[in-house]
């Protein structure tokens, strides 16, 4: 992803939103750089993080999953709808669906998820279930551009807490999401200053007084 001075983001959801919320609200401090958000996008109609939108004015839609002949034409019409709303990068909030093609070709290296572990450990469901069973000692959140391949896309951003004796997946799963909090909107930050996939790897590009072609 090319550095763009103006970009819109389209936010996908499918529940509370919590980290929609921390997008929000890092916009109007400038965390997020000079972008928006356009558009709070959910598979549920009532889905909390909707109305966390609404309160702050930003647009919303509901595109349901289910009645759709196949999943790529659910995910048409999801791009129909960011398209519509002139988004330049997306962001998986809490988005209960994997995506396809349709919407992986039509935001190539621009979509980002956050899952709360650090990848490539413990990807999929119950990833606190998983550190803890594992006895790691550090856990933490992990912000990646999706690919086909679930939670292994190139990693943008992480943050580590550390796991207690005395934790369980509640515990060690909201000392997660105050790091997920944190850790998206400087995510986005780093997007929007521009870099390139190089293999597995995200690469920022180099500053000014670094680049040898300046």
């Amino acid at each position: 992803m090319t550095p763009d001075p103006i970009t819109k983001l389209g936010v996908l959801v499918s529940g509370r939103g919590s980290n929609l919320q921390a997008l929000i609200d890092a916009s109007p401090a400038g965390q997020l750089g000079s972008a928006s958000i356009g558009v709070v996008l959910s598979n549920v109609e009532g889905a909390f993080a909707l109305e966390r939108a609404r309160r702050a004015n930003i647009p919303t839609c509901v595109v349901d999953h289910h009645g759709w002949p196949s999943r790529d034409d659910f995910d048409r019409a999801v791009v129909r709808e960011l398209q519509r709303h002139e988004v330049d990068l997306v962001c998986l909030a809490g988005f209960m669906r994997k995506l396809g093609r349709p919407l992986l070709d039509a935001y190539p290296s621009a979509i980002l998820n956050i899952h709360p572990s650090l990848l490539p450990s413990f990807p999929g469901l119950h990833p606190q279930r998983q550190a803890l069973t594992h006895g790691v000692k550090v856990s933490g959140a992990t912000v990646h551009l999706v690919t086909e391949d679930l939670d292994a896309g190139p990693i943008v951003v992480q943050r580590t807490v550390p796991v207690l004796d005395g934790d369980t997946e509640e515990t060690l799963a909201a000392r997660i999401l105050h790091e997920e909090h944190l850790a998206y909107p400087e995510a986005v930050r780093m997007l929007l200053k521009g870099g390139r996939v190089e293999g597995r790897r995200w690469v920022a590009w180099p500053a000014p007084s670094q680049n040898p072609l300046a």
